[in-house]
């Protein structure tokens, strides 16, 4: 598995040292669970040559910003993107408790992918997020922040956009953090906000006004958006068979997808 550093030098808004991920004691669910991220990484996992699509996704698994649901929204998700044809990239952000810290990584992270594009036989205007809840967050603030300089410039990587061209939000949290549940202040929509994929089901408290929100805001900003709302399914089920929420989700996006990046 390719390994790649964020920063090489000093972390940005980082007091301690770098160390590897922490592995909690909780695998409940069957879940793997990572903290005490202090040396951001990507992990990166290539398709086929043959499958090969010519696009990337950075995918930002979720946690409360406190965990990384590592397997469950990132290497899972990895794979089944590969099997599209997609270069994936899974994100081990700052956490826990580091919101500014997690979006200097996102933003790091667009930036080096877009510096490597075609190392790995891809174009670097086919960059997307993929995000669940908490890195759902995260992904709507990289596609809605990207024109703000939120850490010195460390190196030429960082002459290049962060602007991630397309964005899928799945089961996506704090979008509505707002007065009376309007959208997050964080979250600027312009007419440069990339076109966006949404998921989420009625019964889940922590997406369902959110998806909402973000999903009218992008409209009434004539921005291209899918929004798909099930009934039930809960939070946290990734691709795991057994809930119908998980099996319906990859479905939509994967037409979504493969829409966007002709």
């Amino acid at each position: 598995m390719e390994t790649i550093n964020l920063w090489t030098d000093q972390v940005p808004n980082e007091i301690n040292e770098k160390h590897h991920a922490v592995q909690t004691s909780d695998t409940s669910n069957n879940v793997i669970r990572l903290t005490d991220v202090t040396n951001p990484i990507l992990e990166v996992y290539k398709p086929d040559n043959a499958k090969n699509n010519g696009a990337s996704i950075i995918v930002c698994p979720g946690g409360g910003y406190q965990i990384l649901a590592i397997d469950l929204e990132g290497y899972e998700i990895a794979k089944w993107l590969n099997t599209l044809g997609f270069t994936a990239f899974v994100l081990q952000y700052r956490v826990p408790d580091n919101r500014l810290g997690a979006l200097n990584d996102v933003q790091r992270a667009i930036r080096i992918v877009r510096s490597k594009a075609k190392d790995y036989n891809c174009n670097p205007e086919k960059i997307g997020v993929l995000g669940f809840s908490a890195g759902g967050s995260l992904s709507a603030r990289a596609s809605t922040n990207f024109d703000k300089k939120t850490y010195k410039k460390t190196d030429t990587i960082d002459e290049n956009s962060c602007r991630p061209n397309f964005t899928v939000l799945i089961y996506p949290a704090y979008l509505s953090t707002g007065e009376n549940n309007s959208i997050s202040p964080e979250l600027s929509i312009t007419n440069q906000t990339p076109p966006m994929f949404i998921f989420a089901t009625t019964d889940d408290a922590y997406s369902n006004k959110g998806s909402l929100v973000l999903s009218n805001a992008l409209m009434e900003a004539k921005r291209p958006v899918e929004l798909h709302v099930l009934p039930s399914g809960g939070h946290g089920y990734g691709l795991r068979k057994g809930n119908a929420a998980a099996e319906t989700w990859p479905v939509l996006a994967e037409k979504w997808l493969m829409n966007i990046i002709k």
